[in-house]
């Protein structure tokens, strides 16, 4: 897969064994795409092309977070696991720790993926890369950072930047900030965001009860309550993102690549 060179966390961190899940949050509303998850692509809906990646990624069970009866209908009707949230929800964090509760409420697994339902063409190997940080206790959140190839993604507010560095040989490093401007200034790697993020458990219950942070308001960028609060994010470096269906132009794109895969 296209993020095999950087899949893998220096053995170093390599610290104790994790127990994840994935759960994929999914709805029906879209102020671009609406009815998105079930939009067909390759001759299934795309909500069941991101459920293949994550369980090809092999990490954990995977269940999707519906707000949406049809949602559910669609991956039970294909054998997946599927959890009705509450619709008035306001992000996928809270949809993912909501069906988290009804998924394992023994608590067996220590870390929650959440993966976008509008990734279907997500190289599985990037969910591997996501969740393996968290191996280090020191980390309480990871994600994955892609390099900005171009002076115009550096420049475009809808592409959010990582701060963070990486020395000679390192994958992951950690965030100290993410923003819609170019940062940070001066000689050396830019790092576009992509929005996959693993929580540990105690983690992700503790960002869905922090109000907005002031940060997160301005940029608006969730991530930025998790900083503000002192919770550490580490980023994996992957060669290539992945991209998210967001408008039809998008969905046209992910087409082309599935319907001749």
């Amino acid at each position: 897969m296209c993020a095999a060179r950087y899949a893998n966390p220096p053995a170093s961190t390599l610290r104790h064994r994790v127990n994840p899940i994935v759960v994929i949050p999914s709805r029906m509303a879209s102020a671009r795409l609406p009815g998105k998850p079930l939009a067909c692509i390759a001759g299934k809906p795309m909500v069941l092309h991101v459920l293949d990646r994550a369980r090809e990624a092999d990490i954990g069970p995977v269940a999707v977070a519906c707000a949406d009866p049809e949602i559910a209908d669609a991956v039970r009707a294909a054998g997946g696991t599927a959890v009705l949230t509450d619709p008035a929800l306001p992000s996928g964090s809270d949809r993912v720790h909501a069906a988290l509760a009804a998924l394992d409420p023994q608590g067996s697994h220590d870390v929650v993926v959440n993966l976008q339902g509008d990734f279907p063409t997500l190289p599985p190997g990037q969910l591997q890369a996501a969740a393996a940080p968290l191996s280090d206790p020191a980390f309480d959140i990871a994600t994955l950072v892609t390099p900005i190839l171009s002076p115009e993604e550096a420049a475009a507010p809808q592409v959010v930047k990582a701060a963070c560095a990486f020395a000679d040989g390192q994958t992951v490093a950690a965030a100290l900030y993410f923003s819609r401007a170019a940062i940070p200034a001066g000689d050396g790697p830019m790092w576009h965001h992509v929005g996959i993020y693993a929580y540990r458990r105690a983690a992700l219950a503790r960002f869905v009860s922090l109000p907005e942070s002031l940060l997160e308001r301005r940029e608006k960028l969730e991530q930025l309550r998790a900083l503000e609060a002192g919770m550490r994010i580490a980023c994996t470096r992957v060669e290539h993102g992945a991209f998210g269906v967001d408008t039809p132009a998008d969905l046209l794109r992910a087409r082309a690549i599935l319907e001749t895969a």
